[in-house]
C-alpha cells in the first residue's frame, strides 16, 4: 500500500477538521453530485423509499444511514493517514461488498469526482490545487485496496 507525503497528510487533516464535524450534510452534497454525474447509480439503492429519483432517495432514512457510513469511511482514512495499511482488510472487505451488490469499479471514479466536488463546494477558497492532489492521492490508495477486494470477490463468484 502506498504512503502519503507529510505535506499531503497535513493538507488532508487540516481540511477535514471542519468538515468531519458535520459529516452527513457534506455527504449529501457528495451523493447529490454523484447522482447528477451518474443517475443510473440510484438503481443500486433499493430501499422501501423509491430511490428512482435523487430527492426521495437522499431523504430516505436508510440512505442517510449509508451516507453516514461512507463519511465514516472517509473519516477513518483521514484518522489513519499515518498507517493506511491498518485499514487494508477493512477496505478489501468494503470492495467485496460493493462487488456483491453490483457496483462497478468505474463507479469508484465518479465517487472520487463527487468527493472532490464536495470538498471544493464546502471549502471554497481554501480548496487549492495541492489540496485537491492530496485528496486524490489518498482516495487512490483507498480505491486501490477496494478494487483488489472487488476483484477477489469476483474471482470467488466465477469459480
Amino acid at each position: 500500500m502506498e504512503k502519503l507525503s507529510e505535506k499531503d497528510k497535513g493538507l488532508i487533516r487540516d481540511s477535514w477538521e471542519s468538515l468531519g464535524k458535520n459529516k452527513v450534510p457534506h455527504g449529501i452534497v457528495m451523493f447529490t453530485r454523484l447522482f447528477e454525474l451518474d443517475p443510473a447509480l440510484l438503481t443500486l439503492f433499493s430501499y422501501s423509499t423509491n430511490c428512482g429519483v435523487a430527492p426521495e432517495c437522499l431523504s430516505s432514512p436508510q440512505f442517510l444511514e449509508h451516507v453516514t457510513k461512507v463519511m465514516f469511511v472517509i473519516d477513518a482514512a483521514v484518522s489513519h493517514l499515518d498507517d493506511l495499511h491498518s485499514l487494508e482488510d477493512f477496505l478489501l472487505n468494503l470492495g467485496r461488498k460493493h462487488q456483491a451488490v453490483g457496483v462497478k469499479t468505474q463507479s469508484f471514479t465518479v465517487v472520487g469526482e463527487s468527493l472532490l466536488y464536495m470538498l471544493q463546494s464546502s471549502l471554497g477558497p481554501a480548496y487549492t490545487t495541492p489540496l485537491r492532489q492530496a485528496w486524490l492521492n489518498m482516495y487512490s490508495i483507498v480505491v486501490s485496496a477496494m478494487t483488489r477486494g472487488w476483484a477477489k470477490n469476483g474471482e470467488h463468484k466465477s469459480n
